[in-house]
This record gives structure tokens, sequence and C-alpha cells, in this order.
């Protein structure tokens, strides 16, 4: 079966930090772009940062420039989203997503589910005192 799968997220305090991975299943990710997203309730999804199948290439949302790294460890067949200086602002589900037929130093942050060839089932983030 081919899939992803998020993993990582928990119940953080503010100014906490936490690591999310996404696994490929089934298939390698070597040939896909990934990118993080997050929907919080009563939000749309948005795109929170993604890389290239080089690793080259990186992009981030504003909101959380100078504090999420993502990379990724194609020998892993993982991609990973740090979260640092974590802020009650950031709690959501965070889905990654896979893109294939990019170029080795293109990502897309577009949250539409059309735009990507997997998706994963999402892991929760809540940042709370």
């Amino acid at each position: 079966q081919l899939q992803l799968v998020e993993s990582g997220g928990g119940l953080v305090q503010p100014g906490g930090s936490l690591r999310l991975s996404c696994a490929a299943s089934g298939f390698t990710l070597d040939y896909y772009a990934i990118g993080w997203f997050r929907q919080a309730p009563g939000k749309e999804r948005e795109g929170v940062s993604c890389i290239s199948t080089s690793g080259g290439s990186s992009n981030y949302a504003d909101s959380v420039k100078g504090r999420f790294t993502i990379s990724r460890d194609n020998a892993k067949n993982t991609v990973y989203l740090q979260m640092n200086s974590l802020k009650p602002e950031d709690t959501a589900v965070y889905y990654c997503a896979a893109r294939m037929r990019l170029g080795p130093n293109m990502c897309i942050m577009t949250p539409t589910r059309s735009r990507h060839d997997y998706w994963g089932q999402g892991t929760q983030v809540t940042v709370s005192s």
C-alpha cells in the first residue's frame, strides 16, 4: 500500500520544540518534492514548508520562518519538520504531501489536495500551557 505516515505530534508548552516525521511506505521519496501543511480548527489548510527532491531548495511560510526547519533523509525515506519556539497559534493538524514531476530544485506549498500525488493522514500538534 502506497502511503505517507506522519508522526511526532503531541502536546508541548509555548516555546517548546517538536520534530515531525513524514515516512513513505510502498514507494521511494527520492523522486518527490515534499510539503508540510497544517489546518487549525475552523481555518483553511495552509502551506508551512516544502523541500525539493534534491534537498537543495526549501521554502517556508512567513509565520514559521526562523523557527521551523525542513530536511530530508532519502536513505530513511523520511522527511522531517523541526519546529522550535512553538506558539499557541501553531496548534493544528499537520500533514505532509508528496508531489512528483517537479524539477530537482522545486517544491510547492499549495495546499490543494489535487496538486499532490500522496497525502498523509495528519498528526496533531497542540501548543498550550
